[in-house]
């Protein structure tokens, strides 16, 4: 089985990123063996739909399980149609996380953590 941790960095003594769609890396993973793929992420800079588009980068790897701190709508609506469960509120390092993960001591989640756009860098001055 793979899982995807978002990650802020690399490797595995990474910090697992708070955010789905707007992480810097998906840290594709087997938790048996803690062999893992870093893939850096393509949607980080995009204007809109990061996270349906990182759900589908997730699915294509054929990722089981999701860790993240947050994900919205979109992309836990994209997630759960690919069938893939998602556990949020993870925080420590991807070695923490996987390592919890296989202990059980996550439980996945019913719908989205955050509402749409939580993600998106702020902007001074937007007045809508």
């Amino acid at each position: 089985m793979r899982i995807c941790v978002t990650s802020e960095g690399d490797n595995l003594e990474a910090k697992v990123d708070s955010r789905f769609g707007r992480c810097r890396y998906f840290i594709m993973t087997d938790p048996d063996t803690l062999e893992f793929e870093a893939i850096s992420n393509p949607n980080i800079e995009s204007m809109g739909g990061v996270g349906i588009q990182s759900a589908q980068l997730v699915s294509s790897k054929e990722a089981k399980a999701v860790l993240t701190g947050n994900v919205g709508p979109n992309a836990f609506q994209t997630l759960q149609a690919a069938g893939i469960e998602v556990f949020t509120n993870i925080s420590g390092t991807v070695r923490e996380a996987i390592e919890k993960f296989k202990k059980g001591e996550f439980k996945a989640v019913s719908g989205p953590s955050v509402s749409s756009h939580a993600g998106m860098p702020s902007r001074k001055n937007n007045s809508g």
